[in-house]
């Protein structure tokens, strides 16, 4: 099942982020991974906004693939980085519809 990775960041340290653009990109892709979109351009539409400075969303073919990038050793030093110089929250989400009335989502699965 399709899953997207919900990435929001709050750079703490630029020191990370040339390295960590120019490189994860190609890794998470090596894992089925697809970014939709990598921005600082946030617009708070409703509710409060929150302190961030980027958010990336990104396009796997299934959790195994993203864990298989978080797991992934040429992606640790990246991500130990990241931890360093950000204040960051990684959300997954599938591509189903909790209510099963949309026809192009997937019927959530039964526990």
């Amino acid at each position: 099942m399709t899953v997207y990775l919900i990435a929001e960041l709050k750079v703490t340290d630029e020191a990370w982020l040339p390295g960590y653009v120019a490189h994860v990109h190609e890794i998470a892709a090596r894992h089925g991974g697809r970014y939709l979109s990598r921005s600082t351009n946030i617009e708070t539409l409703e509710g409060e906004p929150r302190d961030l400075t980027g958010i990336a969303l990104l396009e796997f073919p299934s959790r195994e693939n993203v864990m298989a990038l978080m797991h992934d050793p040429e992606y640790a030093p990246y991500r130990a980085a990241r931890h360093k110089g950000s204040v960051s929250h990684y959300r997954l989400i599938d591509d189903s519809d909790i209510a099963g009335a949309i026809p192009y989502l997937a019927k959530p699965c039964s526990a």
